[in-house]
């Protein structure tokens, strides 16, 4: 006879210290907490955060404590080089200094960004709120509309009104002129948007209950298409930079005593040779402006992505 083989026991599988908790913890966290987690988690995206911080801050109380005004002119420093004593990063051919101009620069852009996203975000949201929750005729109709408009040049529209109205080329009509062309794309990435989210189960609880179609869309819709508006606000804010910049390259961007980023390197171009500080270093502070805007914002769309798993939560 063969002897019955008794089965062997197996030790009990025990977890590690707090990893039931860690778990438990990461559970009990809200979708909020845990997309500013993986924001926070995310070392490129925060280092543009930070980047982009001190830029800003930097161009408002910078003024307060410098002693030039970017309308300051200095009779005897005539286009200086950098490190000219009493100007930092030189000066321009009748006598402004550079830093002070290039913290004002920086305010015109950061306010042209600030208008471009309010206006055009708030016209996007709105056509594309309408059309992906109503659909039908108003779907039709308004994405008609912005079907049209896309067939027309941006850029050329923007020179053809900027032409007529010189007058309105301060940094606010800049930046309606850019808004009022710029939000075609949100209103489809909206429209998308709202087509799943009209079909989910807490909309259709929301009809049930007898909520009015405003409520629907401005208190559940629009927040649950909270993260591709943001990350379309941060990308929409660095384009609206390059465009001002590019119109002010062909002559229509901010005009007047005052200034942006875009005026300064356009007035540099031609100074770039002799002058290269004139053009090199507004170009350098347009350049680490766009691009931590754009990290910024790549870093909010990975964080709002559940699957992203390169920074967790």
């Amino acid at each position: 006879m063969t002897a019955v083989q008794q089965p062997q026991a197996t030790a009990p599988v025990v977890a590690p210290p707090g990893a039931i908790e860690r778990e438990f913890t990461v559970k009990s966290r809200s979708q909020g907490q845990q997309i500013v987690r993986r924001f926070l988690h995310n070392k490129m995206a925060m280092s543009a955060l930070v980047t982009f911080v001190v830029l800003i801050a930097g161009s408002f109380i910078g003024p307060l404590f410098y002693g030039w005004s970017f309308s300051d002119l200095d009779g005897n420093a005539l286009s200086k080089p950098p490190f000219t004593p009493g100007h930092i990063l030189g000066t321009e051919d009748i006598g402004r200094d550079l830093l002070a101009m290039l913290m004002r620069g920086v305010q015109r852009s950061t306010f042209i960004c600030v208008i471009f996203v309010v206006v055009a975000g708030t016209l996007g949201v709105l056509v594309g709120s309408f059309a992906g929750y109503f659909g039908k005729i108003i779907d039709n109709v308004l994405m008609r509309v912005v079907d049209l408009i896309l067939t027309i040049p941006l850029l050329v529209v923007i020179l053809v009104v900027a032409s007529n109205f010189r007058s309105a080329r301060s940094a606010l009509g800049v930046a309606l002129f850019i808004a009022f062309f710029g939000w075609m794309d949100l209103s489809r990435i909206v429209r998308s948007s709202f087509l799943s989210l009209r079909e989910r189960e807490f909309v259709e609880a929301a009809h049930a209950l007898g909520a009015s179609n405003r409520r629907i869309i401005f208190k559940h819709l629009i927040p649950n298409s909270l993260g591709s508006i943001i990350v379309w606000a941060t990308l929409g804010a660095a384009t609206a930079v390059l465009i001002e910049a590019a119109l002010a390259y062909l002559g229509y961007g901010v005009s007047g005593s005052d200034t942006s980023l875009g005026r300064l390197v356009s007035d540099g171009v031609a100074a770039a040779d002799t002058r290269p500080w004139l053009f090199y270093f507004p170009g350098l502070v347009l350049m680490i402006m766009v691009m931590s805007i754009n990290l910024i914002g790549d870093g909010i769309r990975e964080a709002f992505d559940p699957t992203q798993t390169r920074v967790r939560a």
